[in-house]
Parts: C-alpha cells; structure tokens; sequence
C-alpha cells in the first residue's frame, strides 16, 4: 500500500512532567494509514499518559501533535471526525440504553443506514440480550465491549486504543485482535497499548518500548 506524503498522526518530541516527576520525554513516532503500533513497556512507564497526550485528554508540556496534517485541537471538528479512541472507562450516559448509545453516534455521524450499523456491531459485539439495557447495569466486560463499539461504530482514520483487552475473556481478545487486523489491512491507522502478546502479535506492524519515568 503506497503511503501518504503526509502521516495521519504525527508526534514530535514529546514531553509529560507531573511536577519534578518526568513520564514523557522526547517521544516522537509518525503513523501512516495501514500502520499499527503497539506502545509496550511495564505499568507506570508512560504509555497511558502518552496515549492521553495524543486525544487530548491530557496537555503536552511541549512537543507538536498533528492529525491527518492538522495541529491537535480536541474542539476542531477535523480532528474529532478523524480520530476514534477508547482510552478510559467511557462516562456513558446514565439514561441510554446501549442501542440508544450506538444509535446516537451512528446518526450523529451520518451513517447511511445507522439501524443497520447498529444491529451489526451489537452482533459482533456479543450484547444484542443487553441492548436494552442502561450501561450502569453491564458487567464490567460488557462495558468494555460497549467501550469498543463506540470506536467500531463511526467512521476513522485512526484508532487509539489503551489496553483494549482489558476485561475480555480469551474469545473476546481474539475476535479483537482479528477485527483491528482486518482494519489496518483496510488502511486504518492504529496505535494502542496492550500487555497482551497475542493481541501485539496479531495487530501491530511495529512495537515502540516505553521506559519508565524518571525525576527532572
């Protein structure tokens, strides 16, 4: 597959301080359409902070993040549209159900057919019994799923995923890792941090080690 001239994610020298305490210090890496990354390292090395970094969830002390060729702004509707991620235990809300949660998104980015869509990703996702059903009211590892859906439901240039594995019992890591492979061979961009080696072996065309943070 022949590569943009410009990557869809671009990072450049970043760095995280909390205080004295450096987590992130002159990370750079480009992910091109296609690429899958996969950040490894032991807990507390900076892969969270620096997938954080990347959605804006959290602010970079320095560095430059760009999207699809565009600085990072979480409030640009570019970006947004670009970028899908499943980072942290999402705040659903409390009084949809969890058809009514994919049904929203799929409208609110203009898929053609969204009750198809749905219907789709709630099959493949293994919670058409609990489509009904309020998030408060799933197990954990139904949240997850739910979690996934939310980023398998709309359209994306690339996907940022922390631990996605997490909570998922062994069917479930493996439909996972097929389903991103599948994607990146389609061209989505992927960059997610796993502990789990079959998910990095089957999903990431490339590994970037994480080291541990350190005092400034």
């Amino acid at each position: 597959m022949a590569k943009a001239r410009t990557p869809i994610l671009k990072v450049s020298k970043l760095q995280k301080a909390y205080g004295d305490h450096v987590i992130v210090s002159d990370f750079s890496m480009d992910l091109w359409p296609g690429d899958a990354v996969a950040l490894t390292g032991r807990n507390g090395a900076g892969k969270s902070t620096i997938l954080r970094c990347l959605v804006g969830a959290e602010a970079a002390d320095d560095g430059t993040i760009e999207i699809d060729g565009l600085p990072l702004r979480e409030a640009d509707a570019r970006v947004r549209a670009a970028m899908a991620t499943v980072i942290d235990d999402l705040d659903f809300f409390p009084d949809l159900s969890v058809v009514e949660h994919l049904d929203l998104l799929a409208r609110a980015y203009g898929l053609p057919d969204p009750e198809v869509a749905v219907d789709a990703i709630l099959g493949e996702v293994l919670l058409v019994p609990q489509s009904g059903q309020l998030p408060g009211t799933l197990s954990s590892g139904q949240r997850r799923r739910l979690a996934l859906a939310t980023a398998f439901i709309r359209p994306r240039k690339v996907l940022v995923l922390d631990e996605p594995e997490q909570r998922l019992d062994v069917e479930g890591v493996e439909w996972l890792a097929n389903r991103l492979k599948e994607e990146r061979d389609q061209g989505l961009a992927i960059i997610m941090a796993s502990h789990e080696p079959k998910l990095v072996e089957t999903v990431s065309t490339r590994t970037i080690h994480v080291g541990g943070a350190r005092n400034g």
